[in-house]
């Protein structure tokens, strides 16, 4: 019987592979363009309320009854870009220490805690920002806010936590100054933001993080912890009096303080410079190429928002299809648009062969190019937009993607009440909007140029398509905190 059903079935595959061969003769199959998405349905931003403590913690809340879940999620307006001179990585080992020790639990009793109610406690730090959340039960909503509470407010920064989390902070820099990947992203991000915060190293170097004591830490929190500065959504199934019940009986006791000023360095203006990476046992060369943009809250966000996605974004991508698909130069290539409280930047990546390196340069500054000359075409621009509004309700199905959604717009001091209309602010960009931003803010004869890979296998070729007044540095020289990128032997990098 199992054996006449083999038969069957391989009957119909072959009958089924001839019709299918009639569809492909008469249709051209496959087709190059993907077939056009369905109609969007109407999105629902569930409602919110934002209150405030007393004490100046600005307080979202927002009722989500689909699941008896509660995510508690905290901002802090304070990250990398507040690490005090030459003390590079203060912000995010201040955040990673945070629940490795609190109040009178130890790191091992915290997560004892948080596992017992099977929950999720996590910390984290940013440019702009440190971060404490929990995901809990209904049930556990104190518990989380109990841990939060001393978490926050009470870290004990013990000498033990902070040694093995400086150790494993040093293991990780030294893997990624070998990965070409990672030594591409930080030094296109200095390249392009100079000496400003968002280019110097927020994961610290082997140096500062050397040199870093329990009093940084307790002085980056004492001044930066304090509720005036904090942000914190609770999202999910709870009543709004009754979430704000349990924050005045956690934070309600929180006490303020004077948020130091901020005094940072200007990024500098866009300008050409090409700096080669050579790392000589690389097979293939990683490629970024970028310039300064724009900070989250400007006002053609949303133009110049789309303008990237098609350059290289989800729904268009011109890089994706010129690289890959029109001349096989790579499997992936992107472009994104990196916004921040104080600046921006727009970079593009993609990886090549070596011996295709200079080929894959020219073609990513060519659609730089393109898309600042060029209006773009109707079906592109509705092929991103399609993508963002069709992935918008995917950000909003759980009450922590609410969260953090609410949390965001408060941050970067938008409009919360834009959200329930993203659609239609997404969908009333036009390809002449696209233009207009694109003409005044793409550089292609500005951009920087970062190439990660065997020097000696492409530097030949890049004078013949325009790059030929390039910078060479060994990867384990190189130096973030040098003007010229170069770590001397004997010398301390200097800024």
């Amino acid at each position: 019987m199992r054996l006449k059903t083999l038969v069957t079935f391989g009957f119909l595959s072959a009958a089924t592979a001839m019709m299918m061969a009639q569809v492909v003769s008469s249709s051209n199959w496959p087709r190059e363009n993907p077939p056009r998405p369905l109609a969007a349905r109407p999105v629902t931003f569930p409602s919110y309320e934002i209150r405030k403590l007393a004490n100046g913690l600005q307080v979202v809340l927002v009722s989500q009854n689909e699941q008896p879940v509660i995510s508690v999620r905290m901002i802090i307006k304070a990250g990398a870009a507040q690490d005090p001179k030459n003390k590079f990585g203060v912000a995010m080992l201040t955040a990673t220490l945070l629940d490795q020790g609190a109040g009178k639990r130890t790191a091992e009793q915290i997560a004892d805690t948080i596992d017992f109610i099977g929950g999720v406690l996590g910390t984290g730090a940013g440019s702009d920002l440190s971060f404490v959340n929990a995901i809990v039960m209904k049930d556990s909503y104190e518990v989380a806010l109990e841990l939060m509470s001393d978490v926050v407010q009470r870290p004990t920064f013990s000498q033990e936590e902070i040694d093995r989390q400086r150790q494993q902070a040093l293991s990780a820099l030294k893997v990624s100054a070998e990965d070409p990947d990672s030594v591409a992203g930080q030094v296109i991000d200095r390249l392009i933001y100079g000496f400003h915060p968002y280019g110097l190293p927020g994961n610290g170097t082997a140096e500062s993080l050397a040199s870093l004591s329990r009093a940084d830490f307790v002085e980056f929190h004492r001044s930066y912890f304090v509720p005036n500065n904090a942000l914190i959504a609770v999202v999910g199934d709870i009543d709004p009096n009754e979430a704000i019940k349990g924050l005045e009986k956690y934070f309600g006791g929180w006490k303020p303080g004077t948020v130091p000023t901020a005094n940072v360095t200007e990024p500098p203006d866009a300008t050409k410079r090409v700096i080669v990476i050579d790392k000589k046992d690389a097979v293939q060369t990683e490629i970024r190429v970028g310039h300064i943009a724009i900070p989250r809250k400007h006002n053609d966000y949303e133009a110049i928002d789309q303008a990237v996605k098609i350059l290289g974004g989800e729904g268009a991508n011109r890089l994706q299809q010129v690289l890959r698909s029109q001349r096989q130069l790579t499997y992936g290539a992107s472009a994104d648009l990196d916004t921040f409280k104080m600046a921006g930047a727009v970079i593009a990546e993609t990886d090549t062969q070596t011996s295709k390196t200079a080929e894959a340069l020219r073609v990513v500054v060519d659609e730089f190019s393109r898309l600042q000359r060029e209006r773009v075409y109707d079906e592109e621009l509705r092929g991103a937009q399609d993508y963002m509004v069709g992935h918008f309700p995917l950000t909003i199905e759980v009450p922590d993607a609410i969260a953090t959604q609410v949390l965001n717009q408060l941050f970067y001091e938008l409009p919360v009440e834009d959200l329930p209309r993203y659609r239609e602010r997404v969908m009333r960009v036009s390809p002449e909007e696209i233009q207009r931003v694109a003409r005044w803010l793409i550089r292609p004869a500005q951009l920087s140029v970062v190439l990660v890979g065997n020097a000696d296998a492409f530097v030949k070729d890049l004078k013949g398509i325009g790059f030929g007044d390039y910078e060479r540095i060994p990867i384990e020289k190189v130096d973030l905190l040098s003007a010229d990128f170069q770590r001397r032997t004997g010398a301390p990098a200097q800024k």
